[in-house]
């Protein structure tokens, strides 16, 4: 097979076109989170402290999400990355139209199972495609803009979308900005994104001629091309290492469901106007968004392990520390500090699960790591709109999240080890 260069610089035209993919991505849930939960009541005639159903939706697009990860992942390394990424845009484009017709919170629910789909579609091929066409030393750098265009596109839609709203109404002003979002994405992929399924396949024969300096930590006994219900079990119970980083993944999106679907909530409850609203949810964002402009970089340099264990522990603080205080100065304070701390972990789980699975089933493994993480949507919503639902608090729900992910965090320290192949090679001769 021809040779195929990797790296960012080699890539640059590609690798930018990827990344404003998943700004779009971003934009595309951005708009589903601030704005919706805040006018559940008022707009879609959710009945006030009716948390189950609050939450119905974000349950919705975790699991059905999830599920697309892993189709996703398998898919892509059959019919090639583009292609996947052109399907998810396809299917979002009714979702503007069914926020503005909307009668009722099912219809927002509806909306938010396409979105599901879309997210599982999009944004699992902007990161896998990225991780294709870029060297191993550069995967915590790659994850890191990955991520901090994403979620600076969510922060950012979060903050549109509130003045949006205030100028045009809740429904036009998510029908014009969502229309603008999806169209513009679907036309840039079927203009300028290309396939980045040749260069993983060019990186496996290239891995077959010349073993690299730093050999990764493969699982062993492995075939080259595991079926999925193989690479299922290895991310799921068989391998600890790959099983602590899907747990890990899991757990930390208890805070991106709270931050979603109660945070909003508990603001506006104390007080917070519509665009304070969205410059507090907001802070959580830009500073998970920006922050990995260097906590991915820094995983290249010092290895993933301990990024991703603070960065439990201190998103963790960071929620508990919402109900520690009061005023906006503080409740944006505390977001910031849960969003760095998924700053450190965000990228850096995805880059261990790529630093220890072989080109030929990475798709495959980054999609089921990312069926479990997303899960996390759904089971964190339902947990923690049971236990807000239980005790009649909501601040209740930040205790649920932030003691998850201390305990996360502890079984990542006891069943994780550091991937990074440079700083923790495998031994010669040997897979893992």
């Amino acid at each position: 097979m021809t040779a195929l260069p990797l790296g960012i610089r080699e890539n640059l035209t590609q690798f930018t076109h990827q990344l404003i993919q998943v700004l779009l991505v971003g934009f595309a849930i951005g708009m589903m989170r601030t704005v919706i939960p805040a006018l559940a009541e008022t707009e879609f005639g959710v009945a006030r402290g009716s948390f189950l159903l609050l939450t119905a939706f974000v349950v919705a697009f975790g699991v059905v999400k999830a599920v697309m990860n892993f189709v996703a992942g398998r898919l892509s390394e059959r019919i090639g990355r583009q292609r996947v990424l052109l399907w998810g845009w396809i299917i979002a484009l009714p979702i503007p139209v069914m926020i503005w017709a909307a009668p009722n919170w099912g219809w927002i629910v509806a909306a938010t199972v396409l979105l599901g789909v879309n997210q599982g579609l999009c944004w699992s091929m902007t990161q896998t495609s990225k991780l294709d066409i870029t060297r191993a030393d550069q995967r915590g750098l790659t994850m890191g803009l990955n991520e901090f265009s994403g979620y600076v596109g969510v922060a950012l839609a979060g903050v549109v979308t509130a003045y949006m709203v205030e100028a045009l109404g809740a429904r036009l002003g998510l029908l014009v900005f969502g229309l603008t979002v999806v169209v513009t994405a679907l036309v840039l992929t079927v203009v300028w994104v290309k396939d980045t399924l040749p260069w993983a396949k060019a990186e496996t024969a290239a891995h077959k001629i010349s073993a690299p300096k730093f050999p990764p930590r493969y699982p062993q006994g492995v075939p080259e091309h595991p079926s999925t219900r193989e690479v299922f079990a290895l991310m799921s119970w068989r391998d600890k290492r790959l099983v602590a980083l899907s747990q890990a993944g899991l757990v930390e999106k208890f805070v991106d469901a709270l931050v979603w679907v109660i945070f909003p909530v508990f603001l506006v409850g104390n007080g917070a106007s519509l665009t304070e609203m969205g410059w507090i949810v907001g802070a959580y964002g830009f500073v998970w968004g920006g922050a990995q402009l260097f906590t991915g970089r820094l995983s290249d340099h010092i290895g993933r392990f301990w990024p991703n264990l603070l960065g439990m522990w201190i998103s963790g603080a960071g929620v508990l520390l919402v109900v520690l205080g009061n005023g906006a100065a503080w409740w944006a304070l505390s977001a910031g500090i849960a969003g760095f701390g998924m700053a450190l972990l965000y990228p850096n789980l995805g880059a261990s699960v790529a630093d220890i699975t072989p080109p030929a089933w990475r798709g495959s493994a980054i999609g089921i790591y990312r069926f479990w993480r997303d899960l996390g949507y759904g089971i964190g919503a339902l947990g923690l709109g049971m236990v807000a639902h239980v005790t009649g608090a909501v601040e209740s729900a930040f205790w649920f999240v932030a003691l998850s992910m201390f305990a996360s965090g502890a079984v990542l320290f006891a069943l994780g080890e550091e991937t990074h192949p440079r700083l923790n090679p495998a031994q010669q001769g040997a897979t893992a």
